[in-house]
C-alpha cells in the first residue's frame, strides 16, 4: 500500500476548508435555548435564567476571553481537521422576536489550526485572504422558534462575498448577578457552510470526494456576553 509522505503546502491546502468555518463561527453566537443554566445549581436553587426562552430585552457585547468559535472541515474524505477564530467582536440586540438583531466581526487573520504553515496558507489568497480582507462579517434580523431553539437568518460576508447562512441558536443562561459588573448571558451555537460559495474550492474534491451540495465546514460557538444598557424587564 502506498504511504503519503507529509507535504507541508500540501496539507495546508486540504485543510483549508477550515476558512469557511470562520464565517459560519460567527453566526453561531446567537443560540438560545430556554431554561438552561451555566452553572449547576445547587439542590434546591432555581437556575439563574431558568425557564427564559431568551435574556431580559437589551443590548449585549461579546466577552473576548470567554467567546470560542470552533470549526471543524472534512480532510481527505475520511478526516476532520480543526480550528478555531481567536478574534471576535460584535453586539446582539435582544428585543420582540423581529426586531432582535446579531452583528459580529472575526478577524480572519486570527486562524489557528495549531499548525503554522497550514495557518499561513489559510490566511493567504486562496482561502481567507486576510491581507485583502480582514474581517469576517455576519448581520443578522429578526429570529424566530424552531423546536426548542431559536433560528437567525443572516447575511455572511468572507472574502467579499456575503451569502445568507441561518444560525440555529439556544440561550444557556443569565449568570448569578455580582454587585457592580453588568450582567452576563450565554448562548450555544451551531452552523454549516460550504466554503466554495466564498470562493475556497482548491482542492475541494480532494479533501470531500464527491461532487455535493451538502455543508463541508461545521461551526460551533460558545458566548458569553455583558449588558451594555440597562436591560428592560423580561416578558
Amino acid at each position: 500500500m502506498k504511504t503519503e509522505q507529509f507535504k507541508p503546502s500540501r496539507m495546508s491546502a486540504r485543510c483549508r476548508m477550515i476558512v469557511s468555518a470562520a464565517g459560519v463561527v460567527l453566526i453561531a453566537m446567537l443560540m438560545v435555548e430556554p431554561g438552561y443554566a451555566i452553572n449547576s445549581p445547587a439542590k434546591g436553587e432555581v437556575p439563574a435564567g431558568a425557564g427564559a426562552s431568551q435574556p431580559a430585552q437589551g443590548v449585549y457585547a461579546l466577552d473576548p476571553p470567554h467567546t470560542f468559535v470552533y470549526f471543524t472541515a472534512q480532510h481527505m474524505v475520511v478526516g476532520r481537521v480543526r480550528g478555531r477564530f481567536d478574534k471576535t467582536a460584535g453586539t446582539i440586540t435582544v428585543a420582540d422576536p423581529a426586531a432582535s438583531t446579531v452583528d459580529v466581526s472575526i478577524e480572519s487573520a486570527g486562524i489557528s489550526t495549531q499548525n503554522s504553515v497550514r495557518d499561513n496558507d489559510l490566511r493567504g489568497p486562496d482561502f481567507f485572504n486576510a491581507a485583502k480582507f480582514p474581517r469576517i462579517e455576519y448581520h443578522g434580523r429578526g429570529v424566530r422558534k424552531s423546536g426548542d431553539g431559536w433560528v437567525v437568518e443572516g447575511a455572511l460576508t468572507i472574502r467579499g462575498t456575503t451569502r445568507s447562512v441561518p444560525m440555529a441558536f439556544m440561550f444557556k443562561g443569565t449568570a448569578p448577578a455580582q454587585q457592580g459588573k453588568p450582567g452576563r448571558v450565554a448562548f450555544h451555537g451551531t452552523a454549516a457552510v460550504k466554503r466554495a460559495d466564498f470562493g475556497m474550492a482548491r482542492e475541494l474534491l480532494d479533501e470531500i470526494g464527491v461532487v455535493s451540495a451538502s455543508p463541508d465546514v461545521w461551526i460551533e460557538i460558545d458566548a458569553e456576553l455583558l449588558a451594555v444598557t440597562p436591560a428592560a424587564p423580561a416578558r
